[in-house]
């Protein structure tokens, strides 16, 4: 087996509407298709992120996640960006609460976290245009 991308992350909301407006307006990620599954009460939104993407779902009732950063399973989201002050900068207008920017002791690089509508812990991570991830 060869895996050669990620192809998407799935992410299950509490309230669709706040959702969809975090990931489309203020992140900026394009909707590719939007469906209504009336049998299940649910929307499944196909979001666009570079060469991946982004289902977010909503479900009635979706148990709580846990919020333990440190909790078994998917730790968080990383998002690269090429000026993470500037990013920092706008999640704030936006009234989007960032932690400090710190440095990653391995590559030396710029990152923080900050949180979706639900609490997931999404990260910025400072890359420079032409690097190779």
């Amino acid at each position: 087996m060869r895996i050669s991308n990620i192809h998407h992350i799935a992410i299950i909301c509490s309230d669709y509407q706040k959702s969809k407006h975090f990931y489309v307006n203020i992140l900026g990620f394009n909707i590719i298709q939007e469906t209504y599954r009336q049998e299940r009460n649910s929307y499944k939104l196909d979001l666009k992120i570079g060469n991946s993407q982004i289902e977010l779902f909503s479900f009635p009732n979706p148990p709580q996640r846990v919020n333990n950063p440190e909790a078994c399973g998917l730790r968080h989201l990383a998002f690269a960006v090429d000026d993470i002050e500037e990013s920092v900068k706008y999640l704030n207008s936006e009234n989007i609460e960032v932690e400090n920017i710190r440095v990653d002791e391995i590559t030396g690089k710029k990152f923080t976290f900050f949180k979706d509508p639900d609490n997931l812990p999404l990260e910025i991570y400072e890359v420079f245009k032409n690097h190779i991830l």
